[in-house]
């Protein structure tokens, strides 16, 4: 498996030009994404670390040109990826919107890592699914169609939720408190 370092990371966020807003809501999209990887590995789950890692430092790899391009991110930022032979996190990129499959049991995997983390990541602060919500719709729900998609999209980010956080000593509310206590130990990713 070919996984970039977080130098190699931070060398493609340079060559594709990522707006500064958009870096930092990656970097804690990464924190929050370790946070619950460090979390679930010692509860016994077994996940790559770097994978996970490096998929939510370069999730939105391609998002400041799509603002010009109007091209979907997720897809074009996978194969951004996988074209630099960074297959399996090309991978995860691409589903980081929307997962190709919604499996409700079962072990959490990394691209469900990477996609719940960045939907708890308003900018660069964390907040709930429900403030995310909020402004998803305020956003992007600018027709019925829209509303509808970005809704159902929801649900399923709340059973993903709750996938998760049944393999978790605390609760989803909890998350923000854990991703800055690590910050704090010097845990996780710095950035």
């Amino acid at each position: 498996m070919n996984i970039p370092t977080q130098k190699e990371c931070y060398g493609l966020i340079r060559e594709m030009g990522m707006m500064d807003h958009i870096v930092d809501h990656s970097q804690q999209v990464c924190r929050v994404a370790v946070c619950l990887a460090e979390k679930l590995s010692c509860q016994g789950i077994d996940l790559n670390l770097e994978l996970i890692q490096a998929s939510a430092l370069l999730h939105d790899i391609t998002k400041t040109r799509s603002f010009r391009t109007r091209e979907n991110h997720a897809e074009t930022g996978g194969k951004f990826l996988q074209e630099r032979g960074f297959e399996e996190v090309g991978h995860v990129i691409a589903q980081h919107v929307k997962l190709d499959t919604y499996v409700a049991s079962g072990s959490p995997v990394e691209a469900e890592i990477v996609n719940y983390a960045d939907k708890r990541v308003l900018h660069d602060q964390i907040v709930l699914l429900a403030d995310r919500l909020a402004y998803i719709l305020e956003r992007y729900g600018d027709g019925q169609e829209s509303r509808e998609r970005i809704l159902g999209l929801w649900a399923k980010s709340k059973e993903l939720e709750k996938k998760i956080f049944s393999c978790l000593p605390f609760p989803p509310e909890a998350l923000k408190g854990e991703v800055e206590k690590d910050q704090e130990q010097g845990l996780g990713v710095r950035g």
